[in-house]
C-alpha cells in the first residue's frame, strides 16, 4: 500500500481560504492522474483539484461544504490498490472514526482560524463562545457570521404555533409556517465578495452618473449588412458590446483621466486600455477583462467576450482573467433594463451601462421619426473625474455609435 495525501494547493494571493464544492469521486473509486477529483470554491473563481497520481480515494477527510486553507489535508489516494480493493476497509473505518473523533473534536473546540477570528475582533463576537463547525472544532468564519446574525434570525415561535424546521443538506434550512415557507441557504463566496465589493465602492468613491442617449440605426444597419459575412469570415457572431467596447477606447483616448485611477493619495494614469465587461454567470456576476482592447478587432473582442460566456458558465474562469482593468461596461438591457445607475469597480474609475434598445419618436431634421434608441448611463468618481470630463466621454461615446465611420478614421 502507497499513501499519498491530497491538499489544498496553494490559493491565489488575497484569497485566504476556500469552501470544497462537491467531490466528483467517492471513497473506494479509482482516479486518474491530474482528473479533477473536486473543485474549490474562493471568493473569486472556482478552481479545479486534479488527482497527483492514479489511485484509488482511501479516504476523504473534509466534506462537501467544508472551509479549508491552503496545505490542508482534505483526501487519501492509495497508488497501489485498485477500485474495490478499498472497499472493506472503508466499511470498519466508520466505527473507529467515530471512537477517535470525540477527543480530537475537543482538541481545537474554540480555536479561531485567521479570518474567523479577524471578524470577530472587529464585530465584537466571543469566540470562546462559539460552536465550530470545523475540522476538530474549530471556529470558522461563517461560524463567526452565523453568531452575530443568530440573535435577529431566531425568533421565539408561540407554543401553539405549527412552526417547524427541516434540515437539508448540507447547511440550507427551510421554514415552514402553513403556507408561508422559507428557506435559508448560505451565500456562495462569490457573492459574498461581490457585496463586499459593491459596499466598499459606495462607502469610498464619490459617485455621480451621468445620462445621454444614442440612436442606435446606423450600429443596427451596418451590423445587418455585414453580420453574415463576418461570422462566415471569423467564426464569431456580430454583436452590439464589440461596438460599444471600441467607442468607449475612442472616448478614454480622449479623456485619459476616465481611464485613471486613484491609489491612495497618487491618480494612476494607464498608458494601455483593460475593458472589464460585464457576464452573468450560474454563480453571479463577474467581470472578466479584455487586455489592451485598443489593439483588438472586432472579430478579436467578439471571441474573446465569447469564450468568457463559456467559461462563466462552466464556473471556468480562471483568476488572471478577472484581474486589473482599467474601465468597465455593464449591459443591463441584455434583461430588458431601460435606465440604471452603475456601480463603479473598484479601484477603476468610471463605468458604461448600456440598457435595453426601444422605439421611439423622436425629431430628425424637423421631422418626428420612429428611430430606436438606448439610453447610457455613465457612472463615475468625482473625486477625480470632474462633471465635464465624464460628460464629454458620453457625448464621445454617443457620437461614434452614430457615426461607427468615427472609429475607422480615429476621429
Amino acid at each position: 500500500m502507497s499513501i499519498i495525501e491530497v491538499t489544498v494547493p496553494v490559493l491565489p494571493e488575497s484569497v485566504s481560504e476556500a469552501t470544497l464544492m462537491t467531490w466528483h469521486k467517492k471513497v473506494g473509486e479509482a482516479v486518474a492522474r491530474d482528473e479533477n477529483i473536486i473543485d474549490l470554491e474562493t471568493d473569486k473563481v472556482v478552481l479545479e483539484l486534479p488527482a497527483p497520481q492514479a489511485g484509488v480515494i482511501v479516504e476523504i477527510v473534509e466534506q462537501d461544504g467544508a472551509t479549508v486553507v491552503s496545505g490542508q489535508l482534505i483526501a487519501k489516494i492509495d497508488t497501489a490498490a485498485k477500485a474495490g480493493d478499498a472497499a472493506p476497509a472503508v466499511e470498519a473505518a466508520p466505527a473507529a472514526a467515530a471512537v477517535e473523533a470525540a477527543p480530537a473534536s475537543n482538541a481545537q473546540a474554540g480555536v479561531a482560524m485567521p479570518a474567523a477570528a479577524k471578524l470577530a475582533a472587529e464585530k465584537g463576537v466571543d469566540v470562546a463562545a462559539i460552536q465550530g463547525s470545523g475540522r476538530d472544532g474549530r471556529v470558522l468564519k461563517e461560524d463567526v457570521a452565523n453568531a452575530q446574525a443568530a440573535p435577529a434570525a431566531a425568533p421565539t415561535a408561540p407554543a401553539n404555533s405549527t412552526f417547524s424546521t427541516v434540515t437539508v443538506s448540507p447547511t440550507p434550512t427551510v421554514q415552514i409556517a402553513g403556507d408561508r415557507p422559507e428557506q435559508r441557504v448560505p451565500m456562495s463566496r462569490l457573492r459574498q465578495r461581490v457585496a463586499e465589493r459593491l459596499l466598499q465602492s459606495q462607502s469610498e468613491n464619490a459617485i455621480l452618473t451621468t445620462f445621454n442617449e444614442v440612436n442606435m440605426k446606423p450600429v443596427m444597419e451596418l451590423r445587418n449588412k455585414y453580420k453574415d459575412k463576418f461570422q462566415k469570415e471569423h467564426d464569431v457572431k456580430l454583436g452590439f458590446m464589440s461596438f460599444f467596447v471600441k467607442a468607449a477606447v475612442a472616448a478614454l483616448k480622449k479623456f485619459p483621466v476616465v481611464n485613471a485611477s486613484i491609489d491612495g493619495k497618487d491618480v494612476v494614469y494607464h498608458g494601455y486600455f483593460d475593458i472589464g465587461v460585464a457576464i452573468g454567470s450560474p454563480r453571479g456576476l463577474v467581470v472578466p477583462i479584455l487586455r489592451n482592447a485598443d489593439q483588438m478587432s472586432l472579430a478579436d473582442i467578439e471571441k474573446q467576450i465569447s469564450e468568457f460566456a463559456v467559461k462563466a458558465k462552466d464556473g471556468k474562469i480562471a483568476l488572471e482573467d478577472l484581474t486589473g482593468g482599467t474601465f468597465s461596461i455593464t449591459n443591463g438591457g441584455t434583461f430588458g433594463s431601460m435606465m440604471s445607475t452603475p456601480i463603479i469597480n473598484p479601484p477603476q474609475a468610471a463605468i458604461l451601462g448600456m440598457h435595453a434598445t426601444k422605439e421611439r419618436a423622436m425629431v430628425e431634421d424637423g421631422q418626428v421619426v420612429v428611430l430606436p434608441m438606448m439610453y447610457l448611463a455613465l457612472s463615475y468618481d468625482h473625486r477625480l473625474i470632474d462633471g465635464r470630463e465624464a460628460v464629454l466621454t458620453l457625448v464621445a461615446i454617443k457620437d461614434a455609435l452614430e457615426d461607427p465611420a468615427r472609429l475607422l478614421l480615429d476621429i
